[in-house]
C-alpha cells in the first residue's frame, strides 16, 4: 500500500512512522510545516523544502517574528500555497491512503483537496488535546464536523477522543487506541535504568505551565509538604519560564532539595527515561491533554503516577488507588498535596502499584506488541 503521511516533524510522528519500516508499505511524508528532513526516517520518501518561494531571502525570520500579522497577510508573496502544493504531491505520489496527524495542523489545511479526491482513503490520528481542547479555536465545532465527515479511518491515543469524534459526526472505521508514538522498547531499558523501589528518593514533576499545563499547582502542593520531604529530592523537568520564576521568587522552595531542568535546555528522551526509572513518584498535571506520553513512560519505568484526568482520558490506564492516582481538580493544590502525602505514607500502595504496572500494564505498552496491532490495522484498510 502507498501511504502518504501528512504531519509536522515531531518525535511522536517519527516514532509512529518507524513502526512501518520493513512492513512492505511504500511510505511518503509531506512535511506540512516544511520543517526539514528527519534523519531518523531515511527509508521514507520525504517531501520537504516546498514552502518558500525565495529560500535565501534574508530577514524573513525577523519579519515573521516582529510583524507576524503583516507577514501572514503578505505570505502569498513569500510562500507557495499549501493546498496547491499538496494536490500536486497527491497527483504525483498517487497514494492509496493519506494519513494526517493532528486535525488543526495536518487535516484542515488539506481538507478541500481531500474532499475533491474522495476516492483516496483518509486516516486521521488524534493526539493530546487535539479534539478535547476548545479554547482558541473559534470554529471548533464546524472544523471538527467538516473534517470528521470526510475521514474514513481513525486512530486515537485515548478512548475519550473516539467518543468525541462520534459526537461530531465520524462514521468511518475506528482503527483503535494506541500511544501516539507507538510502544516502548523497554527491554533495552530494564537492566540499567529501572531501579528498585527502596532506592528511589525522587518526586519527578513535569514543569509545564503555559496555556494548558498546571505545574504551579503541583509546586504549591509540594510547598505544603516540606516537613514530609526531608529525605526526598524534587526534580522539575521541562520547566518553562513561568515555572522557573515561580520557584525562584518563593523562598519556601529553599527548604526542599529541588533541581530544575529548564525546557530550553533540551533533555534527551533517554535522560527522561533514566529519571523516571529512579523516581519514586511522577506528577503530571494539565487542564487538557490526551494520553500523556510522560505518564506512559512513568508506568513503564516504575514511577508511581499521579496524573490529571481531563475528560477521563487518563483512566484508560490508571485505576485510582490501584496503580496510580488521578487528580480530579487540576487547580486545587490542596487536593494534590493530599494525594502526594497519602502515597508517601502508604508504602504498600507504592509496592502493589509497582507490581501492577510492571507485570500487567507494561506488557501492553511493549513496542512489538503495539507495532503488530498497528500494522494489522493498516492491513485492514480497504483500498
Amino acid at each position: 500500500m502507498r501511504i502518504l503521511m501528512v504531519s509536522m516533524n515531531s518525535i511522536h510522528f517519527v516514532r509512529w512512522t518507524q513502526q512501518l519500516e520493513k512492513s512492505g508499505h511504500d511510505v511518503f511524508w509531506f512535511d506540512i510545516l516544511d520543517g526539514g528532513k528527519s534523519k531518523h526516517l531515511p527509508w521514507v520518501k520525504q517531501i520537504t523544502g516546498w514552502k518558500q518561494k525565495y529560500p535565501n531571502f534574508k530577514g524573513r525570520y525577523f519579519f515573521k517574528k516582529r510583524l507576524p500579522f503583516l507577514y501572514k497577510k503578505l505570505s502569498f508573496l513569500f510562500e507557495y500555497n499549501t493546498e496547491k502544493v499538496f494536490e500536486n504531491v497527491l497527483l504525483e505520489v498517487k497514494p492509496d491512503v493519506v494519513h494526517s496527524f493532528v486535525l488543526q495542523i495536518s487535516c484542515l489545511p488539506i481538507l478541500e483537496i481531500m474532499k475533491k479526491h474522495r476516492g483516496i482513503k483518509w486516516i486521521y490520528s488524534s493526539w493530546g488535546s487535539d479534539l478535547f481542547n476548545k479554547k482558541n479555536k473559534p470554529n471548533y465545532k464546524n472544523d471538527l464536523k467538516s473534517v470528521l465527515s470526510r475521514i474514513d479511518y481513525l486512530f486515537t491515543d485515548c478512548r475519550r477522543d473516539y467518543n468525541i469524534s462520534v459526537e461530531y459526526g465520524f462514521k468511518g472505521t475506528f482503527l483503535g487506541v494506541f500511544p501516539g508514538g507507538g510502544g516502548f522498547k523497554y527491554r533495552e531499558l530494564e537492566v540499567d535504568y529501572i531501579k528498585p523501589l527502596n532506592g528511589r528518593k525522587i518526586i519527578l514533576v513535569k514543569g509545564y505551565q503555559g496555556k494548558l499545563g498546571r505545574a504551579i499547582a503541583i509546586l504549591k502542593a509540594l510547598s505544603l509538604l516540606t516537613d514530609q520531604l526531608s529525605n526526598i529530592n524534587v526534580v522539575v523537568f521541562g520547566a518553562d519560564e513561568e515555572v522557573r520564576k515561580y520557584i525562584k521568587r518563593n523562598e519556601i522552595f529553599s527548604k526542599l532539595e529541588i533541581e530544575v531542568k529548564p525546557k530550553k535546555e533540551f533533555l534527551p528522551h533517554e535522560e527522561i527515561l533514566k529519571l523516571m526509572g529512579k523516581s519514586l513518584i511522577y506528577v503530571g498535571n494539565s487542564v487538557s491533554d490526551g494520553m500523556p506520553n510522560t505518564l506512559l513512560e512513568a508506568l513503564v519505568m516504575g514511577a508511581f503516577p499521579i496524573q490529571s484526568n481531563p475528560g477521563g482520558a487518563t483512566e484508560d490506564f490508571i485505576e485510582s488507588r490501584k496503580n496510580g492516582l488521578l487528580i480530579n481538580d487540576c487547580d486545587n493544590h490542596v487536593h494534590i498535596a493530599e494525594l502526594i502525602e497519602g502515597v508517601l505514607k502508604n508504602p504498600e500502595l507504592l509496592e502493589s502499584a509497582f507490581k501492577i504496572n510492571q507485570y500487567k500494564i507494561k506488557p501492553k505498552l511493549e513496542y512489538s506488541y503495539i507495532q503488530k496491532q498497528v500494522l494489522n490495522a493498516y492491513d485492514g484498510i480497504e483500498i
